[in-house]
């Protein structure tokens, strides 16, 4: 299923050769890939209609059109959170046009808290699967049998496989684990991190869920990757802040974009 937006027909005006087959978005910490990408050609979201105006430090708003090693790929610095408006479907519109410009799969990233003693500030970990705590949906209001969607494998089991393949020969240690999204925009009080990690969760953050659920609706394929920036509540002494969040991000951006952009090479 490919629904042609006007966004795609603006980026196809601004790039008509770019014919892109891997998306990625960028969370904190991530936005290091852009070092990886030639021939770059970046159009403000302002300029993309249903795109989402850059209201979170540590997103520039913009997406990048390139190719990294001969592999194109369009990459969206920067994403829209439910708890900026309290709708889950802010993400709806961008995926829709990576779809329509010829994306078949996409690369999600986020900033996480951490619920696993060993994997501390700094892990990276490739999710498995998802915890969607907040139960909301971004495919309310959906008509047919289409939004029943199958979330079995909702982050494609082989594409996880090169991951671990690519960190390995890299000498980068990647955890594997489930991310348990809570809507936000505060942080998470230490009985609820207690409840999560008793309901299996590895990693807790603000994002991800709603786009992995528009994705795999729209028929994309998903891998998708935290980088983690804090212990979540009640785990350590850090005193959790979105600024603290950025700095620790930064801190292990080359590593992740690094990653990233060798993982991209191999799909």
């Amino acid at each position: 299923m490919t629904t042609e937006t006007n966004a795609a027909r603006q980026v196809r005006a601004r790039a008509p050769g770019a014919r892109p087959r891997i998306a990625v978005v960028l969370g904190s910490g991530w936005g290091g890939l852009t070092d990886h990408l030639a021939n770059a050609i970046r159009i403000p979201y302002s300029e993309l209609e249903g795109f989402p105006q850059a209201t979170v430090a540590g997103h520039s708003g913009e997406l990048w059109l390139g190719d990294i090693a001969g592999h194109e790929v369009a990459v969206m610095s920067g994403r829209k959170h439910a708890y900026e408006t309290g709708e889950v479907n802010g993400m709806r519109v961008p995926l829709e046009t990576l779809k329509a410009l010829g994306c078949d799969t996409v690369v999600l990233t986020n900033a996480a808290g951490s619920l696993k003693p060993g994997m501390g500030t700094g892990s990276l970990m490739v999710i498995n699967d998802y915890i969607n705590v907040t139960q909301r949906s971004p495919l309310v209001g959906e008509g047919g049998s289409e939004r029943f969607v199958n979330m079995t494998n909702a982050f494609d089991p082989a594409l996880r496989v090169i991951a671990h393949d690519v960190a390995r020969d890299a000498g980068v240690s990647l955890h594997e684990g489930v991310y348990l999204w809570c809507f936000g925009p505060q942080f998470e009080t230490p009985a609820e991190i207690r409840m999560f990690e008793r309901l299996g969760a590895d990693a807790v953050g603000m994002s991800t869920v709603p786009e992995t659920i528009i994705a795999r609706h729209i028929g994309l394929k998903v891998i998708a990757f935290s980088l983690i920036t804090n212990m979540a509540a009640g785990m350590s002494a850090e005193d959790l802040s979105h600024q603290h969040t950025l700095e620790q991000a930064r801190a292990a951006g080359a590593t992740a974009g690094m990653l990233l952009a060798r993982v991209i090479t191999h799909i």
